[in-house]
């Protein structure tokens, strides 16, 4: 299972606490994540990427294992400790503004 932190509002849309557990099936990528996480709460479609294009929403950003992978393929592999459940897959909102 992969763990995933969403955002207060996205969790509470979704209804989930703290972390959403998700399964994916073949490998993990942030593309197969989404499409899992999707799948589940299908109230997050259109939240995280956009409803035609699957591209992720410009103001919403991916972290794994303390990196930002926000710009990197969307079918790169996730790292082993985001795969086993050690570490969480992060969905944070960026912050914007001068």
């Amino acid at each position: 299972m992969i763990r995933v932190v969403l955002p207060h509002h996205l969790r509470a849309l979704a209804k989930v606490g703290d972390e959403a557990q998700i399964e994916v099936n073949g490998s993990a990528t942030v593309k197969s994540l989404l499409d899992a996480l999707e799948s589940k709460y299908p109230v997050l479609r259109g939240t995280i990427r956009e409803h035609g294009t699957l591209e992720r929403r410009p103001l919403v950003r991916f972290f794994v294992c303390g990196e930002d992978i926000s710009h990197e393929s969307p079918d790169t592999p996730l790292p082993d400790p985001i795969v086993r459940g050690v570490e969480p897959f992060f969905v944070m909102g960026a912050i914007a503004g001068g």
